[in-house]
């Protein structure tokens, strides 16, 4: 099975939000960030506890941490 596949929501998912998870695991210099998917360790073990809606709002913070950690 593709990774696209994988994150592809089944029929009847339509709650289903996929995880960032880029299989590149290494935390930042602090030990709290990933810099491959950008979650807290704290978002990484709670993701499958996580509803929909919450992980929607992990995803949406990903895209500004990814860039702040980038900045020089």
């Amino acid at each position: 099975m593709s990774m696209a596949e994988r994150r592809r929501p089944a029929a009847g998912q339509a709650d289903h939000v996929p995880s960032p998870c880029v299989s590149v695991c290494a935390l930042d210099a602090n030990g709290i960030l990933c810099l491959g998917c950008f979650r807290t360790l704290d978002e990484i073990a709670a993701w499958s506890l996580l509803d929909a809606d919450a992980k929607r709002g992990v995803l949406a913070a990903l895209p500004e941490r990814r860039s702040a950690h980038r900045r020089p």
